[in-house]
C-alpha cells in the first residue's frame, strides 16, 4: 500500500508569501495525499486576524488535514496572554491545540504540541515536549506495512548547521519513546528549512522530516512545503520549492523502510 502526505509549516499569516500560498492549494490538490499534515507557526504574531487568514485558507485544502501548534500561535507580543492563555485564539480558529490524531489505511498519525507561551527560561521559542502525555499515545494495533507517523512543531534533536535551535527539552527521550512506539517519520517545523536525516547514529531508529516556510521568513532558501510518498520499501520525501510562478520538485531523499519490530498490540 502506498501513502502519501502533505508536509507545510510554517506559513506565518501575516508575513506570508501570498502567491506561494495561493498556488500551494492546488499544487497540494494535485498532489492528492492521504493526509496534509501542518506543522506549526501558521501565523505571525497570534493575532484575530491572522488565525482568521489561515483558518480560510485551511478550509481551502479539502483533504484530511491535521494542524498542530507552533511558538509563533500564541499571542506573540502580548506577554499576559501569551503567558496565561496562549492558545485560545488557536483554540477557537483551529481546533484543539494539545494532541491530534488520524488513522488512515496504511497509515497511523499523532500529533502533540511542542509549544509553550510561557517557560522558565528567556528564549520562549524553544519546544518542550511533555513525556506523560507522549507515553500516553494510543497508536492503535499494529498493521503490517502500515507507517506511524508523529508530528510536532519543533525538531526533536537540534540539527547541525540549521539557522535556529529547536531547543526542546525531553527531546531525546521523546525519540526514545517514539521509537519504542515503532514511529517511524518524525514531521516538523520551526527552522524554515527542509531536511530528512536518519536518527539511527543517535541510537533511535526514526527519521526526522522537516518542511520548509511559506512566508518571508525564508532564512536563506525558498519557499517550499514537501511531500511524502511511503511503500512497504522506501518513503520519498521531495521538496516542492516555489520558484515565483509556482511549485517544481527539487531535492529528494529516498528513505528505506526500518525494519522495527511491531510493538505488541
Amino acid at each position: 500500500m502506498t501513502v502519501r502526505i502533505a508536509h507545510v509549516s510554517d506559513i506565518h499569516f501575516g508575513g506570508e508569501l501570498r502567491d506561494a500560498v495561493a498556488a500551494a492549494t492546488p499544487a497540494i490538490a494535485e498532489f492528492d495525499p492521504a493526509l496534509i499534515a501542518v506543522t506549526g507557526d501558521i501565523t505571525l504574531n497570534g493575532l484575530p486576524r491572522e488565525f482568521a487568514a489561515a483558518q480560510a485558507w485551511l478550509e481551502q485544502l479539502k483533504h484530511p488535514l491535521t494542524v498542530t501548534p507552533g511558538n509563533h500561535d500564541t499571542p506573540y507580543w502580548n506577554l499576559p496572554l501569551r503567558a496565561l492563555t496562549p492558545f485560545a485564539r488557536y483554540r477557537r480558529y483551529i481546533g484543539a491545540p494539545d494532541s491530534d490524531r488520524v488513522d488512515l489505511p496504511g497509515l497511523t498519525f499523532r500529533a502533540l504540541n511542542s509549544a509553550r507561551g510561557g517557560q522558565p527560561r528567556l528564549d520562549w521559542s524553544k519546544g518542550a515536549i511533555n513525556l506523560r502525555r507522549l507515553a500516553a499515545i494510543d497508536w492503535g494495533r499494529p498493521a503490517k506495512g502500515s507507517i506511524r507517523v508523529f508530528a510536532c512543531h519543533h525538531p526533536l534533536i537540534d540539527l547541525e548547521g540549521a539557522p535556529v535551535t529547536g531547543g526542546v527539552r525531553r527531546g531525546d527521550k521523546a525519540l526514545e519513546i517514539l521509537t519504542l512506539a515503532g514511529v517511524e517519520l518524525v514531521l516538523t517545523g520551526h527552522v524554515h528549512v527542509p531536511f530528512a536525516l536518519p536518527m539511527t547514529e543517535a541510537g533511535h531508529r526514526c527519521y526526522a522530516v522537516g518542511a520548509g516556510t511559506l512566508s518571508q521568513r525564508t532564512r536563506g532558501v525558498p519557499p517550499s512545503f514537501s511531500t511524502i510518498v511511503a511503500d512497504e520499501q522506501v518513503i520519498e520525501v521531495t521538496i516542492r520549492v516555489w520558484n515565483g510562478q509556482g511549485f517544481e520538485a527539487g531535492e529528494t531523499w529516498r528513505l528505506p523502510r526500518l525494519a522495527i519490530p511491531a510493538p505488541p498490540a
